[in-house]
């Protein structure tokens, strides 16, 4: 268990153990998110953000028959160009 002291205008240091464990750095933003028992969770926004969009992206290759680097070029040609290319 870690303890941490807030100070008159809401600064906190975060212990050592802590940042080490979220992996973070200076100038992350933490996220709180309070769980379904009231809870508050603390974690590393920036990895949240990451998980999430990996999530999100999830069979996306598949969707778009992206099977290399060159279909992922002609894939963004033709977001860029309006234009459909042969692959």
């Amino acid at each position: 268990m870690n303890l941490a002291r807030m100070s008159a205008n809401g600064h906190v240091i975060v212990p050592l153990e802590i940042r080490q464990k979220l992996r973070l750095r200076e100038g992350d933003k933490l996220l709180f998110v309070e769980q379904a028992n009231g809870q508050i969770a603390i974690d590393n926004a920036s990895f949240d953000a990451i998980a999430r969009a990996q999530k999100a992206f999830c069979g996306a290759a598949a969707d778009f028959a992206v099977k290399d680097e060159s279909d992922i070029q002609h894939l963004v040609d033709e977001v860029r160009y309006g234009t459909k290319t042969a692959t």
